[in-house]
């Protein structure tokens, strides 16, 4: 049985081994992945969009993650789990932030995610001192999709990359453990992971983090649109289309269920 992945093992990779990551948010998906070498799962706020079907992530609510969460931990895998803290979750106070994040911690994650830098940090601090580990999310920030003007590339003026690195050292003096930098531009992304002692996962932010992490849906070919930074393994999209297809064929001719798929007592 292969070993759990912990905080310390994510530590040790930092500059020696590249991070692999991947979101789920089921019991089915959650088994297949705990049979892989992949170190890491994201119970994502992802999730409202590519299971929920919502147009962004702000509308997940902390019951969507803790069921979730909890679906995903039935299957036991030995990756390092962490689940997204929704939106609101950890902005009010930091006491409601701790409250929080040990619900999840209860629901089977090993780790909690928040996004956020400098305006994070009180909270940040108050989980981690609660005994939860943090992973930080910096760059493109869904859950402030607003206030950044909607869903861009982050740090393209030098005050903004600026910005940037500060978050990030600001999160690993905080106490958090790896910082996720999402949608940035790459040279951004390399000066932050250099910067830091902590490992950095990127998602649309180059080659040069300590890791990678990608919707899963986005690997599977199973979103309604790839994101320029996704590369599809597999189309499941068509994949299902046309088994689904041949299943409505097979039962509008008559040669679905044959006898080996049911039962007979005359026989």
């Amino acid at each position: 049985m292969r070993k759990k992945v912990t905080i310390r093992d994510f530590l040790k990779k930092k500059g020696k081994e590249k991070i692999t990551m991947l979101t789920a948010y089921d019991y089915p998906t959650s088994r297949i992945i705990s049979e892989t070498e992949l170190d890491s799962i994201l119970v994502g706020d992802s999730l409202g969009m590519v299971v929920l079907g919502y147009n962004n992530t702000q509308k997940v609510e902390m019951e969507d993650i803790i069921r979730h969460t909890s679906a995903v931990a039935r299957a036991n895998p030995p990756q390092l789990m962490v689940a997204d803290m929704p939106f609101l979750s950890y902005e009010i106070s930091v006491e409601e932030g701790i409250r929080n994040a040990g619900l999840l911690v209860k629901a089977g994650a090993d780790a909690v995610k928040l996004e956020g830098g400098v305006e994070v940090v009180d909270v940040v601090k108050g989980i981690t001192k609660a005994g939860i580990p943090v992973m930080g999310h910096i760059g493109m920030t869904p859950q402030k999709y607003l206030k950044l003007g909607g869903f861009r590339v982050m740090g393209k003026s030098e005050e903004e990359a600026e910005l940037l690195v500060e978050d990030a050292k600001v999160l690993e003096k905080a106490g958090a453990f790896a910082v996720v930098i999402e949608n940035t531009y790459a040279d951004i992304a390399e000066k932050i992971t250099k910067a830091l002692n902590i490992p950095t996962i990127c998602i649309g932010a180059g080659p040069s983090c300590d890791g990678q992490v990608l919707v899963i849906h986005d690997l599977l070919g199973f979103s309604e649109t790839k994101p320029y930074f996704a590369k599809n393994y597999i189309n499941l999209n068509e994949i299902i289309k046309n088994a689904v297809s041949q299943y409505s064929n097979d039962v509008k001719s008559g040669t679905f269920p044959s006898k080996e798929n049911y039962k007979d007592r005359a026989n």
